[in-house]
């Protein structure tokens, strides 16, 4: 884990195809928050652009290097301490040398984040 106590990974569920769900509960404590943004609190998007790495790749049993994102849309801020429970969807897809992630992040019924992720399998 990048930024270890960031959060932790509530559930975890894989359906017989390549849909993930994914319960993440964030910790509003985190030093992180405290300068992004004193007295406000915000969930960095790189930060949660490396939640939806690090689920990945437990979910493929394969550490990850980002290829390319796009199609990134950050809809609504994520207030840890109004919000810290996430839901992703995830749809995972095996491509030739790596792996293909659309992504769908939740709080409550508020869609947060779009994005679609290649990653590069790495090989140890």
């Amino acid at each position: 884990m990048l930024f270890p106590n960031l959060y932790h990974v509530e559930q975890l569920s894989k359906n017989d195809s390549n849909l993930v769900e994914a319960v993440v509960v964030l910790n509003p404590a985190h030093e992180i928050f405290s300068g992004h943004f004193p007295n406000n609190p915000v969930l960095p998007g790189v930060c949660m652009m490396q939640i939806i790495k690090e689920i990945t790749e437990q979910v493929v049993a394969h550490k990850l290097s980002l290829v390319q994102s796009n199609n990134i849309k950050f809809m609504a801020l994520i207030n840890p301490e109004v919000t810290p429970i996430l839901r992703l969807e995830l749809e995972i897809n095996e491509i030739d040398a790596g792996i293909k992630v659309k992504n769908t992040t939740y709080f409550n019924d508020v869609t947060a984040l779009k994005l679609s992720s290649t990653f590069k399998i790495e090989t140890v």
